[in-house]
């Protein structure tokens, strides 16, 4: 009788989930409640539903977060999260959606309720850490008005990276300016805020809705279960739904991806490929290490954050997600995404060497002569070196696939190529 009325579930649900969408929130939550009623299904005999079926997107995110409930339900001590975010030109995103601002997706007050959904009645406790980081268009203010009302107002705490630097001590003291931070700054500071609150864990996120909040979950238990001390979330995982609304690079993303593996091997050959998801949670213990001396403030402080908890030993795993991909209002789209690349190769660079963390000192050697800015990128986005064509994903990062020493001639030529244009 279940299968029959899994299967009609399946077959009226939807195969879009539109993220500026009130109605599309709503629905989902609704779902997920009622296959929640189905406790004697397994999470195991959901997903052959999934896959037997090919089952639309929206029962696919359901079923994330029926086991991200299930996780959290067993969850038998208190457990305090700080769920913190960094807001930069997010004035669109944090709005809802309307004629004028169609790509409104009310962003906080959507976080606030899917926090109280994914907690209630558990002993999981939530404060959430919005954080300007120098946003020209007042996202601060935009976001302190909209909590003012709220019943959780205590348990959002909005800050404003400028009133905390600049300063002669803490994780902070080496960022001088406000312009100078690109996210890690901010996001520095709401982990700081969160550890003096004695929060014990902290998950960081994006401003966007591209992760649903309803998922904590599964980044808590390995934590509850002191299985991990950091937990990762991975969109390159088979288990993983991961929406991409665009695609946002040239060919040559496979080039800036070997060159990223080869300077980060230490932690690219530890299976963790997916580096930039914006779903990670740090225990305190782990946090409080690695805010004693960060290496960065820019879009590069994953890397240094996890070279920093491997630095220290802590305890890592990742865990398969839903992300839906935010694109339209995307800071890389915004400033550009070999602004982006420079500074997260930039910065991987910059902390492989600060912490001695294993890497390819040729590749490194190689980045610091032939990329002085992201314009350098710019000329090799849109090719690809005859090694990497038929080169798998698996395999970049392989100096056997391509050298850096190789990788220096193509630069060279290349660079030939648009001088000579």
């Amino acid at each position: 009788m279940d299968r029959k009325i899994i299967s009609d579930i399946i077959s009226n649900s939807d195969n879009t989930f539109d993220l500026t969408c009130e109605k599309d929130q709503n629905k989902l939550l609704l779902l997920a409640d009622k296959l929640i009623s189905f406790e004697y299904i397994s999470i195991s005999e959901f997903n052959n539903f999934v896959d037997a079926e090919s089952a639309p997107l929206m029962f696919r995110l359901a079923v994330k977060l029926v086991e991200s409930r299930r996780l959290i339900l067993n969850i038998s001590t208190p457990l305090s999260v700080g769920v913190v975010f960094a807001m930069w030109g997010e004035h669109h995103r944090l709005n809802k959606k309307s004629k004028h601002n169609p790509n409104g997706e009310n962003s906080l007050l959507t976080k606030i309720d899917q926090l109280n959904w994914i907690t209630k009645g558990t002993n999981v406790s939530w404060t959430l850490y919005p954080v300007d980081d120098g946003c020209p268009h007042g996202s601060y203010t935009i976001a302190k008005k909209m909590v003012s009302q709220l019943s959780s107002e205590s348990q959002i705490h909005i800050m404003k990276l400028s009133d905390a630097i600049p300063t002669t001590e803490g994780p902070l003291k080496n960022l001088v300016d406000v312009n100078d931070s690109k996210k890690g700054g901010a996001i520095i500071l709401g982990c700081q805020k969160a550890l003096e609150d004695g929060i014990d864990c902290v998950v960081y996120t994006d401003a966007d809705n591209s992760v649903h909040l309803g998922q904590i979950g599964l980044l808590l238990a390995p934590y509850a279960e002191k299985k991990a001390e950091v937990v990762l979330g991975n969109r390159k995982h088979k288990d993983s739904i991961l929406v991409k609304q665009e695609e946002r690079w040239g060919v040559g993303i496979k080039t800036l991806r070997h060159m990223q593996r080869m300077i980060g091997v230490q932690i690219f050959s530890q299976g963790i490929k997916d580096t930039q998801a914006a779903f990670k949670l740090y225990g305190q213990d782990a946090l409080s290490d690695i805010l004693k001396a960060p290496t960065v403030y820019d879009f590069s402080f994953d890397t240094d954050w996890i070279l920093a908890a491997m630095e220290k030993n802590k305890s890592i795993t990742t865990v398969p997600f839903a992300f839906i991909d935010s694109a339209e209002e995307s800071a890389s789209i915004t400033q550009g995404p070999m602004t982006t690349w420079y500074t997260l190769l930039g910065g991987l660079v910059k902390a492989v060497r600060a912490r001695n963390a294993l890497h390819s000192n040729e590749m490194a050697a190689v980045f610091d002569k032939e990329v002085k800015s992201h314009k350098d990128l710019e000329l090799i986005i849109n090719t690809l070196p005859p090694e990497l064509v038929n080169a798998e994903d698996h395999q970049l990062g392989d100096p056997n696939i391509m050298s850096p020493k190789a990788l220096q001639r193509w630069f060279d030529k290349e660079k030939s190529k648009q001088a000579v244009v």
